[in-house]
């Protein structure tokens, strides 16, 4: 994958990587921190890790003895901007379609006036 949108969104798709990102939006946090409600390994933290690093998703720093974990909220901006376009351009797609669709039931004829008594309706 070749653009930044498309690295976010693969990097997004696994529910493990989705969960730390979740975690991170409430604080920075270490490997280990990250890792502890998980039944998985401290590798498999860090693989998820350069996962969400390569998509820019997270950085790492270092706090003393630390390498807290950081969310690049910035790259969640540019998602959400990318969604949002495009909901807008559905929503306004939906509402001409509603435009349309009452313009055309107001020219329709009610069939159930023309209908004589005893005929199905």
């Amino acid at each position: 994958m070749s653009d930044e949108l498309s690295k976010v969104f693969a990097a997004l798709a696994d529910p493990t990587r989705r969960d730390i990102v979740a975690r991170l939006v409430i604080g920075d946090a270490t490997v280990g921190e990250l890792a502890a409600p998980y039944d998985m390994s401290l590798q498999a933290i860090s693989k998820h890790l350069k996962v969400l690093e390569a998509a820019g998703l997270v950085s790492r720093s270092r706090d003393a003895q630390r390498r807290p974990v950081h969310l690049e909220a910035d790259v969640l901006g540019t998602m959400t901007d990318w969604v949002q376009q495009h909901q807008r351009r559905a929503e306004e797609r939906m509402s001409r379609l509603d435009r349309v669709l009452a313009e055309a039931g107001r020219h329709t004829p009610n069939h159930s006036q023309h209908r004589s008594e005893g005929e199905p309706s």
